[in-house]
């Protein structure tokens, strides 16, 4: 037996008669349109979506910042007591400068201040090699850094076959003491700019090699151990190495 369910009727208005009304069920009276909650706290206009309140009573104060200080309590430090962004870098100018005068004179060479090998200084000489060759018209950058690589790897496994189980020369003080010893070849390069070519610019040549040889292998047998037993085989190699380097100034 189908159960009865009392439904109200419901009548729509039309529009020719604008008198008569919506029936509605008691069950569900009219609700009111929506309408934004009201902030309780008249601090906060934003809260109340009203624009144009909100633009009138809002003032921007000016941020405050804490103090340009690194860490708490008493070992704060400030921005002005920070060291400097070479020597953050591991770039030491004054070691730097000390080393190129050390090089400057083959007859008075001090080993000491090649014990801490970088490679800033020797970056350095190599971009200036490179930028003198790129004035006389020939471009070596990459020629200059490959060879400098082979070169310190072949000195590297030169020395220490020669010392056997005993030498404690590594690769990253090769690299340092070649790159520093390019400073005559550096020279030699700015002096082929203005002098003619011919017999004068092959003597200077022969000059300056000998110059970074002897650097060279004296900074190689004070700061290596058992270096002094074979000078002359690693001045060998040191001579061609750097007669290497002087082909792309002449040539």
């Amino acid at each position: 037996m189908a159960k009865q369910f009392n439904v109200p009727p419901v009548i729509f208005p039309s529009e020719g008669n604008p008198g008569v009304q919506q029936r509605r069920s008691p069950a569900n009276p009219p609700t009111a349109p929506f309408q934004p909650p009201r902030s309780s706290n008249p601090g906060i206009p934003f809260m109340s979506f009203d624009i144009g309140s909100a633009a009138a009573s809002t003032s921007f104060s000016t941020p405050q910042f804490a103090s340009a200080t690194i860490g708490g309590g008493g070992g704060s430090i400030g921005f002005e007591d920070e060291p400097p962004l070479l020597e953050e870098l591991g770039i030491n100018t004054k070691q730097i400068y000390q080393k190129t005068l050390s090089i400057l004179n083959p007859f008075r060479i001090k080993p000491d201040l090649h014990e801490d090998g970088d490679l800033s200084g020797p970056f350095i000489f190599l971009m200036a090699f490179g930028l003198f060759q790129l004035l006389a018209g020939k471009i070596h950058f990459g020629i200059i850094l490959g060879w400098v690589v082979m070169a310190s790897m072949f000195l590297y496994v030169v020395f220490n076959m020669l010392a056997g189980r005993n030498g404690n020369l590594n690769l990253y003080r090769c690299v340092s003491l070649i790159g520093y010893c390019m400073l005559p070849i550096v020279i030699l390069s700015a002096l082929s700019l203005f002098l003619p070519g011919g017999l004068v610019i092959k003597v200077l040549t022969g000059v300056f090699v000998v110059w970074s040889t002897r650097v060279c292998t004296r900074l190689l047998v004070e700061l290596a151990s058992y270096g002094d037993e074979h000078r002359g085989l690693i001045a060998y190699a040191c001579f061609l190495i750097y007669m290497l380097f002087s082909l792309l100034v002449i040539f």
